[in-house]
């Protein structure tokens, strides 16, 4: 029996080292260059996060997770062997792996992505979920523009963060992330699909906004991260090359975010949530928090040994 990781709310294996000193706190800091370029441009890339030790450590816990009789498989809050139906467009998306695999749990306490995170939201730092984006080599699965905070009104304020991990490189040729530069500041777009057509996005779009539409490619080295607001516009392409694009997205909130409904947060997993531990529901107006939503850094009550 695979053990449910979300009952601990602490690191359980020794992948990663939590800070002692204030000095050891502080060499994860973005400068004030970084976080002022992030909130001008609705992004950041190249921060390093992981080392390769520890991206080869993620990726076997990854390759165990991609097959779908694993014993922890009913503990995903999704999974999806390909996203995009279309066995030419391969996109592997799963969320839930923090509950089954020790890396992918203690990977949300790393401090290499706790601290820049605190200081881009600018407090303390709460889990809302995480994904796994895999593109298998030669395969044409797209994940078309859009917007996360469109698939995230049942939370507010819109006070989140999100970090794309590479696993691989990541290049133009594999499928790298490409971000609209701005387009953090333009209001909430309606769902145009996740996956299929990359341009359907351009129906919803005004004069002007077609105008700025102006993607950068977010090439990374594995094991460094981008992060972005959630009103960015992004995307990525296809895989063209002989070897797969795997990444892992941790999606994390402002302590003090809200349930904005009566029914379950992560709305495509009641049932598998029903079925394993019980539903969590967190009526509408209260904070996030409990079992599914820990808080993951408090810069303002850190403790030195």
């Amino acid at each position: 029996m695979v053990k449910d990781l979300s009952a601990y709310h602490t690191i359980v294996s020794d992948l990663f080292m939590i800070p002692k000193t204030p000095d050891e706190w502080a060499r994860y800091r973005l400068s004030d260059e970084q976080v002022g370029f992030f909130h001008e441009n609705g992004y950041l890339k190249g921060v390093r996060v992981l080392t390769y030790e520890q991206v080869d450590t993620l990726r076997a816990e990854l390759n165990q997770l991609m097959d779908p009789t694993h014993p922890g498989h009913h503990l995903f809050y999704e999974y999806h062997s390909n996203e995009s139906q279309d066995p030419n467009k391969v996109i592997f998306h799963a969320l839930g792996a923090w509950r089954i695999m020790p890396g992918f749990h203690d990977l949300l306490w790393n401090p290499a992505f706790t601290i820049p995170a605190s200081q881009l939201l600018g407090g303390a730092v709460r889990f809302w979920h995480d994904q796994l984006f895999c593109k298998p080599a030669h395969h044409g699965g797209v994940v078309a523009w859009h917007q996360d905070y469109s698939y995230w009104t049942r939370t507010t304020p819109l006070a989140h963060l999100t970090a794309w991990i590479g696993l691989d490189d990541s290049t133009r040729d594999n499928g790298c992330v490409h971000y609209v530069p701005g387009s953090h500041r333009w209001p909430d777009l309606p769902i145009t699909g996740l996956t299929g057509d990359m341009e359907a996005i351009q129906n919803v779009l005004t004069d002007e906004q077609k105008e700025k539409f102006k993607p950068v490619a977010i090439e990374l080295k594995k094991g460094e991260s981008s992060f972005h607001h959630p009103r960015m516009i992004h995307g990525s392409y296809e895989n063209s090359t002989d070897r797969p694009r795997r990444g892992t997205v941790i999606n994390v909130i402002l302590d003090g975010v809200m349930s904005n409904t009566d029914g379950p947060l992560l709305t495509d997993t009641s049932q598998r949530m029903s079925e394993s531990i019980g539903q969590e529901i967190i009526p509408k107006g209260e904070k996030l928090g409990g079992r599914f939503f820990p808080l993951l850094f408090d810069p303002d009550a850190l403790a030195y040994d």
